[in-house]
């Protein structure tokens, strides 16, 4: 047990990584009677501004994370050393002085060069072959760290691979971690053992490719405004590790912030608006930014709410960063709801039951009660869940108002129907009962992304994934409406090209929302919904015509037809797309479409709007992430310069802990070795 700790204190001093587990985040203070709150706020020296999600440590063990303005509270004994850490800054240790109950703190950038040390549970692999078990700890000092016994911790060479299921081994078995060339064996208890992230899956995803719109003019998707990727990417990025290529979704990354589009006029759910200019990774391609934004509705006018909380409360949720964080973000969200509101709790672990019957959400402290009551144990049935949780949101229907499922999981179902197949089976039997699925995924480690996206699309619901309380209170309090309140359903976009003035087009992520030309008509194929107050940002980069690239590929001449080449010599237009988008009301079965074409009239990058610059930026960064084949020349200076310049009013502070994030992913990929895991579907 000491030498565990030791090496966490390891973990902490080089990377700021943040092991949550299920034990080591409890800190036992209870034998102390000098029990104070601290509080504070963690900034950047240099400029001032606040290191969301910066870690406050006790004893090498986990207490808090600073929200987005950089502030912290924890609970400890009056006597107590607590350690600051941050991604690529130099940690603080600081002993708290009698009384002291405010304690603001400074990080430094950390001027060294990042090597690493990786820590692996398998064999060594790159970045896309990684499977298992395994994490980086930067610090090419580790071995001689001065903290206990961490020298002979580390000492002598490699000889066997970690045969355990938690990163230092189940209990009882004998286990080895290799340490670049060194190993360490073990026999630590696997209930404080971290559990590495070896389980979590990703569906795969097969980047668009450029299109020739002499053959392809049509570009069909359905509307996208969830922003799960981007917060799984950011506790990948903030616990020292890069996200598997297939966790990092683009149009979620984009559409995680929020954009200032018009409001749509004349009572219509969406306005549109679209930009074109030069894309900053090719200067000799260009990018279309499509922006969709739905109607504000003040909260006294939205209709009443039919909720069913369907709450995983199994034995792989027990764990600080789940069930807890579950719980104080369902009273969040408990906190905003009216009386003419109504609650009820469904919970499942190796079997489902109803916790709490429909509750009207003025008996706030009763609904609280039920959830605070609830505890983690027993396997994982969640199939059961959601059949149950459908036939309460059934049997208390509101006409004309707002019937969803907000379900809260890490997604790893393991009793009665759970493969992917299974939920959408049981997901598109009730597609008739118009009841919304959204969810909310937490944890690490068996995180399964790949279901719960897939859920989320097939429930006409929005998918979030929370690894803080500060995304707990975006979601839940800042973007209440829009994570609630349908204004517009099956949104679809389709977009014509204009092979006079385009070469190629290529449509950036929406790879899992593609639709066939003929179901933008075909109102029985459902899409995408939008909220009150969502934002959409679709990019496409366009090859304008005439213009050489490596990217366009040809075919040999057809036998039995010829193309039309006098039909393209008389187009004429200076249009270089039309774009038209379908949607229906929130009741309705009927679509309606509206349409607006783009000039061939590309702004100047310097002279276009702060929000195309910052969706641009995110857009790249996304590209670098997944190493993309189309990156071109995409770059971290870049993206971040223009990030910067285009932060605009980020009252948030989220495009702020975006910039932070990209600086601290370019010095990670600085080092030598980058470690991710490859996780499949």
């Amino acid at each position: 047990m000491r030498n565990y700790l030791i090496l966490l204190t390891a973990v902490v001093s080089f990377t700021g990584f943040t092991p949550l587990a299920a034990k080591t985040s409890i800190i036992t203070i209870a034998r102390h009677n000098n029990l104070i709150t601290v509080t504070g706020k963690i900034t950047e020296t240099a400029t001032g501004l606040p290191l969301a999600a910066a870690t406050v440590g006790l004893n090498g063990k986990w207490l808090t994370q600073a929200d987005i303005n950089g502030k912290y509270s924890v609970v400890v004994n009056d006597t107590a050393t607590l350690v600051f850490t941050y991604q690529g800054y130099v940690p603080q240790t600081i002993k708290l002085k009698p009384g002291q109950t405010i304690l603001n703190i400074g990080l430094a950038k950390d001027g060294k060069a990042l090597n690493e040390v990786v820590i692996r549970g398998y064999v060594k692999r790159n970045r896309d072959q990684t499977t298992g078990a395994s994490y980086i700890i930067t610090g090419k000092e580790v071995q001689d760290h001065p903290v206990g016994n961490v020298g002979q911790l580390l000492q002598g060479k490699a000889t066997g691979q970690n045969t355990g299921n938690n990163f230092f081994g189940a209990a009882g078995n004998r286990s080895s971690v290799n340490v670049r060339g060194l190993s360490y064996n073990s026999n630590v208890r696997s209930d404080y053992a971290y559990q590495a992230p070896g389980t979590e899956s990703y569906s795969h995803i097969s980047e668009n490719q450029f299109e020739d719109p002499a053959t392809t003019p049509l570009s069909t998707f359905a509307v996208d405004v969830d922003g799960a990727s981007y917060a799984n990417i950011r506790r990948f990025i903030n616990n020292g590790q890069l996200p598997p290529k297939n966790a990092v979704r683009i149009e979620e990354m984009i559409n995680y912030f929020k954009y200032d589009l018009p409001t749509p006029k004349g009572g219509a759910p969406v306005a549109i608006q679209t930009e074109l200019s030069t894309a900053p990774w090719n200067p000799q391609h260009q990018l279309v930014r499509i922006g969709l934004k739905a109607k504000e509705v003040k909260l006294d006018k939205l209709p009443p709410s039919n909720l069913v909380f369907l709450l995983d409360v199994s034995g792989s949720m027990d764990m600080t960063n789940k069930l807890p964080l579950v719980k104080t973000s369902m009273k969040m969200l408990v906190d905003q709801l009216r009386p003419i509101d109504n609650v009820a709790i469904v919970v499942y672990a190796g079997q489902a039951g109803v916790k709490l019957e429909s509750t009207p959400a003025s008996q706030k402290e009763k609904i609280k009660t039920v959830i605070d009551q609830l505890y983690a144990s027993g396997g994982t049935a969640g199939g059961a869940g959601i059949i149950t949780a459908y036939q309460i949101a059934r049997q208390n229907f509101i006409k004309g108002g707002n019937n969803r499922i907000i379900l809260a999981t890490d997604g790893d179902f393991n009793v009665g129907p759970s493969s992917n197949k299974d939920m959408v089976q049981l997901i598109e039997d009730e597609r008739g009962s118009n009841v919304s699925l959204s969810i909310l995924g937490f944890g690490m480690g068996n995180y399964k992304d790949s279901k719960m996206e897939l859920m989320a699309d097939k429930g006409h619901g929005n998918y979030a994934y929370i690894d803080n309380i500060t995304e707990a209170t975006k979601s839940m309090v800042n973007e209440f409406g829009g994570t609630l309140f349908t204004v517009a359903k099956d949104v679809k976009m389709q977009v014509e090209f204009n092979p006079a003035k385009v070469q190629s087009y290529r449509l950036l992520g929406y790879e899992d929302r593609l639709m066939a030309k003929e179901d933008f008509n075909n109102d029985k194929k459902t899409a995408g919904d939008m909220g009150v107050g969502h934002t959409v940002t679709a990019l496409y980069e366009i090859i304008p015509a005439g213009i050489k690239d490596g990217f366009s590929t040809s075919v040999d001449p057809l036998k039995y037809q010829k193309p039309d080449k006098k039909a393209n010599a008389n187009n004429t237009s200076s249009e270089v797309m039309t774009i038209k988008f379908r949607y229906k009301e929130p009741d309705g079965d009927i679509s309606k479409m509206e349409s607006v074409v783009v000039a061939d009239k590309p702004l100047d990058l310097k002279k276009t709007s702060d929000d195309f610059k910052f969706a641009v930026a995110v857009a790249e960064y996304g590209l670098l992430l997944r190493d993309s084949q189309f990156k071109q020349n995409a770059n971290f200076e870049q993206l971040i310069t223009m990030a910067k310049k285009a932060k605009g009013n980020d009252e948030d502070g989220y495009r702020a802990e975006f910039i932070r994030l990209a600086e601290s992913t370019k010095n990670m990929m600085k080092t030598t070795e980058v470690t991710a895991v490859n996780y499949q579907k």
